[in-house]
């Protein structure tokens, strides 16, 4: 709260002081963690916080970026912070409402919904590493991969993925050959796979403790790569990088 209190004092425009009266700076921070964290309607937010529901999206149109910029710095560099380790892969599927004039640009046929493909990164200890820009729902694993950054980030580091990164580099398990059934070798070596890939699977788990990205995303789909910045550096900043 401190942080966001000497931004605004930088940049007093942000949030007029005419308007912080109604909650408080401290309570309107608290508001706007609350919204990522639970994902309420704003009419439920607006009760439980005693203001209306006006009042709650200036809040969180005002503040959501100043919390992402004032803990940018504890978010860190994906190639210093996989120095030496093995970086695990894995995509997942942040639910957003069927937005009528996306067609079906946000519709995952793998996972029959629609949302936002996002890529996570983590150590072997499901440690995160780094989250990528979303893309929409449409879009293979393997695009959203190849997105500016991610590759080059990893490029020099011993990487897991899924079938879906298949042709990207990342060592994945193999495939049962056409007519024929996996050898014993094939079998283990999956195995072995599955088990170490386990641990990106819970660092998803750990980051879908923001509800917002568990739940279904009601909001403007343009706002929402904020969203997953402004989580991003709350998850590092929780983990005292």
């Amino acid at each position: 709260m401190v942080r966001v209190h000497e931004a605004l004092r930088d940049d007093p425009d942000a949030l007029p002081p005419e308007r912080r009266w109604a909650l408080g700076l401290l309570r309107s921070v608290v508001l706007v963690l609350y919204l990522l964290r639970q994902n309420p309607v704003r009419e439920a937010a607006a009760e439980w916080f005693g203001i209306s529901q006006a009042t709650v999206s200036r809040r969180w149109t005002s503040l959501l970026p100043l919390v992402e910029k004032v803990l940018v710095e504890h978010v860190p560099d994906p190639a210093k912070a996989s120095a030496g380790r093995v970086v695990l892969v894995d995509g997942t599927l942040v639910p957003t409402w069927d937005w009528a004039s996306e067609g079906t640009s946000m519709f995952s046929g793998k996972h029959r919904d629609t949302g936002f493909n996002v890529q996570i990164a983590a150590t072997l200890a499901g440690d995160l590493l780094a989250v990528s820009a979303p893309v929409p729902g449409s879009r293979h694993d393997t695009y959203a991969w190849r997105q500016p950054s991610f590759p080059d980030a990893f490029a020099d580091r011993e990487s897991m993925g899924d079938l879906g990164y298949i042709g990207t580099g990342l060592l994945t398990a193999r495939r049962k050959p056409p007519g024929h059934e996996r050898s014993k070798a094939d079998k283990v070596f999956n195995q072995s796979i599955s088990t170490l890939r386990a641990a990106v699977e819970r660092a998803i788990a750990h980051l879908k403790d923001w509800k917002i990205l568990a739940t279904r995303y009601r909001g403007p789909l343009t706002a929402f790569p904020a969203i997953v910045k402004t989580i991003t550096a709350l998850t590092f900043y929780k983990k005292g990088w």
